[in-house]
């Protein structure tokens, strides 16, 4: 698969901040201390680092972490785990992910959200002889259970969703749920509402790397959009995904893997 680009250039992530905390273009920029033209500039796509600099602070952003993603001078390490398939797939003018995790012992698997279409992953998991028996959603937004009937119908998988976000035929559950494959497979569900109001986050442990599948909570030096709540949205995933092991795989809704470690250092939302 082709390098799968960044979900958010510099300047979603000005705009996503700026929505977050309701701010004016005259309101940001006068607490910036820049000209509305500045502003209305680095909107439009304009690097300015020094315009950069200044808008961080007033929109709670790393003002280092901001600049290098608007010189395109980071992206994550390739993430290779036994155990864990993304399924990158097209939807409207976008890409969305979904993801297989299985017991590389007993070939046991759980699919995380559909994406466009469940065609890759249903065949992936059949040329690597994967049964898939849960189906796990994230969240509701359309182009991540777009092809949800047919998968459940092709694997005949039990399906689960956060029950802020009920959806026909499948089991709804609280946060804190846990599933096991008596295998050694364990996973998690975690509140983190604010992009939507069932997010969820799997965190699961078991393979050679802990894997948190986020959905659109967090995404690559960027973050879904606080449609619900921005406050929630950063406290839930600086609480239940910043704070989990550095070397904690991140499989976000859009765009390439991750990990904790590389978004605490790289991410303008969570870097220190």
């Amino acid at each position: 698969m082709s390098q799968i680009p960044l979900e958010d250039f510099f300047n979603d992530v000005v705009g996503k901040a700026q929505r977050g905390l309701k701010l004016t273009d005259d309101q940001l920029a006068a607490k910036a201390g820049v000209p509305v033209a500045d502003l209305t500039a680095v909107k439009g796509g304009t690097v300015n680092e020094p315009v950069l600099r200044k808008l961080a602070g007033p929109l709670g952003l790393n003002a280092n972490a901001l600049v290098a993603h608007a010189n395109k001078a980071w992206y994550p390490q390739p993430v290779k785990l036994d155990g864990l398939a993304q399924f990158n797939t097209p939807f409207e003018d976008m890409t969305v992910n979904s993801y297989l995790v299985w017991n590389p012992k007993t070939k046991n698997a759980c699919a995380f959200d559909t994406g466009a279409v469940s065609g890759p992953m249903r065949k992936f998991a059949k040329e690597h002889g994967l049964t898939v028996s849960l189906i796990l959603i994230t969240h509701t937004h359309g182009d991540h259970i777009a092809d949800l009937e047919r998968l459940r119908e092709e694997t005949g998988a039990e399906v689960f969703v956060s029950e802020l976000e009920p959806v026909p035929d499948a089991e709804q559950f609280k946060e804190g749920r846990t599933w096991d494959d008596g295998a050694g497979i364990k996973i998690e569900a975690r509140s983190t509402t604010g992009h939507s109001k069932g997010g969820t986050t799997y965190y699961i442990t078991g393979l050679a790397q802990p894997v948190a599948v986020v959905g659109d909570a967090i995404f690559a030096s960027s973050m879904g959009g606080g449609m619900v709540s921005y406050e929630d949205a950063l406290r839930n995933n600086r609480t239940k995904i910043i704070t989990l092991p550095d070397n904690t795989v991140i499989c976000p809704g859009h765009g390439p893997l991750t990990t904790v470690g590389e978004e605490k250092k790289n991410n303008p939302f969570y870097a220190k």
